[in-house]
Order: structure tokens, then C-alpha cells, then sequence
């Protein structure tokens, strides 16, 4: 695997840092961006049923004409598989569309408390299946509140090695992210530059001015030394790069604890609300 920066997860398997994400990547564009991405150097691809193009993901790692076992591949199980019958089949299917025997983290996408009966330990159950089988090297869970977490570890046996949840300078989600590594639990940003909106703060932009790195690079950086895995995505091959550029520098504590600031809390939050977060795609 790829000499980027890798973190050990509690199961002992480790997760490079950086990866290439794919979410909002159309299906029929996602084969082409992810080679792009492994070009350029990305050997973690974050993809989810949701997105509907893990297909993509595999042709691209296929014809990568590198070994399977250099690729990290995340892939998260659709809202509307929830129920263990309907979570194996979309399992199955997952590894179908990506080509391989295995996928290396795969993670409950949102815990939909207010659908089947609240039980998303059913589902979590179900994933500690395919992790005994093999299948899913990793487990873990997106947009897990500490609250969702306990339940968890008070009801069944395997503790998450990620959990997957929003986090940038507007909104740093300190409460998760501290019980998450309190717990062994890996987090992973995603929206990590707040889907562009902190691209223009004055404080980020200075920054950057005073490292000689873009604003992007900037933030992506902060991430990086916080000690988050983080998967930004672009389809434009100058942006995938300027992405992957962020290990030739360091923000000192003064400019770490200056993005660190901006948190708005839960103003800040650009996604979903774990608690009432309910959407299921229609079929």
C-alpha cells in the first residue's frame, strides 16, 4: 500500500490517512475520476451504496494494473437496508458491484434512529457477520453521535474502528471526536473543507498566504496533524493533486489553534442531523 500516513485501527488493520472520496461523483464519471486519483498517488477510495458508484470504484482499481491488496476500499450500507435480511443482500451486492472478495472498512451510513423501530443494533450485528466471515476486513459506523456509540458497546460486542462524521473549522464536532479517541475509535472527517464555504475566511486565507499553500491545502493539513483520516473529492485533476500535496509542510500551534476557533458548533453543520436524520432512497 501507498507510503501516505496511516493510522492503526483497534482491530490492528491500518487506514492511510488521506483518501479519495466519490461522493456526488455521477456514476458514469466515477470509473474515470477514481483513476485520476490512483494516478496521481491515492490508494483509499471512500465510496457508499448510496452514491451508486461503486462499480465505478472497482472498474477503476481493475484496471489499475496494481494488486488489490494496495487499495483501502470503504464502502457504507444504504439507509434502505437496515433490516439483517435486506443488509446481507446489499452486502452482496457491494462486493459484486466493486469486483472483490473483500472490502477492506465497511460502516453503517447513518444510524436512523427515528426508522426500524430505532434498532440500528440489528444492523450493527449484522456487519460483525461479515467482519467474522472476512469479508469486511473493518467495521465501523458514519454520523454516530456519543450517544448512538453507547448504546452500541452496551448491546453487542464489536467496538466500530471508525466512525464517519462531519467535521471542519465551522464545525469541528470536538464532543464526538473526543469520545470517539476515548474509545479507540477512528475518526474520519468527511466534508472537510465544509463544502468550500471556509475556502474564504480571512483567517484561513492568511494562513495560507504565510505557508505558501492554497486554502484548501491549508485545511486539509489542520485535519491531517488533528490525527483524522479525511477523503476530499474533485473530478478536476488539478484539485486531486493540489489535494494530495499537504505533507510537504506543518501549521505551527498558533495557526492550529486559530481554525480551531472558527467552530461555529451546530450552526457550522452543513449535512444531516444524526438524531432526525430519515431519508431512505426510493428503489
Amino acid at each position: 500500500m501507498s507510503q501516505l500516513p496511516s493510522l492503526t485501527l483497534n482491530d490492528g488493520h491500518t487506514i492511510p490517512q488521506l483518501g479519495f472520496g466519490v461522493f456526488q461523483i455521477p456514476p458514469a464519471e466515477t470509473r474515470a475520476a477514481t483513476e485520476t486519483a490512483i494516478r496521481i498517488g491515492y490508494r483509499h477510495i471512500d465510496t457508499a451504496e448510496m452514491y451508486n458508484n461503486e462499480r465505478g470504484v472497482g472498474e477503476a482499481v481493475a484496471s489499475s494494473g496494481l494488486d488489490r491488496a494496495e487499495f483501502f476500499i470503504t464502502s457504507k450500507l444504504s439507509n434502505a437496508a437496515h433490516k439483517p435480511d435486506d443488509a446481507r443482500r446489499a452486502f452482496d451486492r457491494t462486493l459484486e458491484e466493486l469486483g472483490s472478495d473483500h472490502v477492506d472498512l465497511f460502516l453503517i451510513h447513518w444510524p436512523l434512529p427515528m426508522l426500524y423501530d430505532g434498532d440500528f443494533v440489528q444492523t450493527w450485528r449484522t456487519l460483525e457477520e461479515f467482519k467474522a466471515d472476512g469479508r469486511a476486513r473493518s467495521i465501523g459506523v458514519s454520523n454516530f453521535t456519543p450517544a448512538h456509540l453507547q448504546r452500541l458497546a452496551q448491546e453487542s460486542e464489536v467496538t466500530p474502528a471508525v466512525n464517519q462524521i462531519e467535521i471542519h473549522p465551522y464545525f469541528t464536532n470536538d464532543e464526538t471526536r473526543q469520545f470517539d479517541a476515548s474509545h479507540q475509535i477512528v475518526n474520519e472527517s468527511y466534508s472537510p473543507i465544509a463544502q468550500g464555504e471556509v475556502l474564504d475566511d480571512s483567517t484561513i486565507t492568511s494562513i495560507a498566504k504565510a505557508v505558501g499553500k492554497t486554502p484548501a491545502q491549508v485545511v486539509l493539513r489542520w485535519h491531517i496533524q488533528r490525527g483524522d483520516v479525511i477523503f476530499p473529492k474533485s473530478k478536476t485533476e488539478s484539485r486531486v493533486r493540489e489535494n494530495f500535496e499537504i505533507f510537504d509542510f506543518e501549521l505551527d500551534n498558533a495557526s492550529m489553534n486559530a481554525i480551531s476557533s472558527l467552530d461555529r458548533g451546530e450552526k457550522g453543520r452543513t449535512g444531516g442531523n444524526p438524531d432526525t436524520m430519515d431519508w431512505v432512497p426510493k428503489s
